[in-house]
């Protein structure tokens, strides 16, 4: 069933990835729509390999997409002072102790406020997945997002190098 999930998954995400540019994450229309797509064939592997009823599989879509809105843009606030922090250790220049401090504690208060939506999210899908269930996703989850991470790094060496990383 999994092998099957990321082989529907590469047929899908990594010609887009492939036609994307570095830096085309705007959220332009073919990456809405590649969103979409994948979207919609996770909720059928979720609801399959789950055996999730009518109810339980809106209920997840709604906490899914609630959860993956909040998570995004912590996310993207972790990306700016991820590039903050880049900008202020290059080699060669000299890096303000004040505004390094600013951007760790920013880093800190980002990690603690993904962990805390993570427990969040876990508590609302306890009040309709069993346990199984709830394992079963988390998961399925987590082989989805180190297949995607693992497209992300080839993505990156493919435009920028093995050894080179561009800014987080």
């Amino acid at each position: 069933m999994m092998k099957h999930l990321v082989s529907l998954l590469l047929l899908v995400v990594v010609p887009a990835l492939a036609a994307q540019q570095p830096g085309d994450t705007d959220g332009g229309p073919p990456v809405q729509r590649l969103r979409q797509q994948i979207r919609e064939r996770w909720n059928v592997q979720v609801r399959r390999q789950l055996n999730l009823t009518d109810d339980q599989a809106a209920q997840l879509r709604a906490t899914e997409e609630r959860f993956f809105q909040q998570r995004r843009e912590i996310q993207q606030r972790q990306r700016a002072v991820l590039q903050g922090l880049h900008a202020q250790l290059q080699p060669g220049v000299s890096a303000d102790p004040d505004s390094v401090n600013k951007l760790m504690d920013a880093r800190a208060q980002n990690r603690a406020a993904i962990a805390q939506l993570d427990r969040d999210e876990e508590t609302e899908m306890a009040r309709y997945l069993s346990p199984v269930q709830r394992a079963r996703y988390q998961l399925m989850r987590q082989r989805l997002q180190e297949r995607i991470a693992e497209m992300r790094r080839q993505r990156r060496e493919r435009f920028f190098g093995p050894h080179r990383r561009p800014l987080p």
